[in-house]
């Protein structure tokens, strides 16, 4: 018998489906921004959470980035910061 993998307390994706991710992050941003900060046509094009979802199940570099913007945007939460998310959002420049 196999065991159980191990929890992750500290993994602030641990537990979390990518809808719920996807979800949390268009209503914190809204479509508009989430495509600025992750161009990608299903954000900016007819977007909808079962396209997002579609394409980044394919696609591991941009569900990479939409991870890391939902960390960033949970960092920025737990702040209590003020800022947009143009204003220091990570970027690959």
């Amino acid at each position: 018998m196999s065991a159980p993998p191990p929890a992750q307390p500290r993994n602030p994706l641990h537990g979390l489906t990518l809808e719920q991710i996807v979800t949390e992050l268009v209503s914190h941003y809204g479509w508009a921004a989430l495509a600025e900060l992750v161009p990608v046509r299903c954000f900016s094009f007819e977007p909808s959470i079962g396209s997002s979802l579609k394409f980044l199940r394919k696609t591991p570099w941009a569900r990479e980035k939409v991870e890391g913007l939902y960390l960033f945007m949970l960092r920025e939460k737990r702040r209590g910061s003020t800022a947009g998310p143009a204003d220091d959002a990570p970027r690959d420049h």
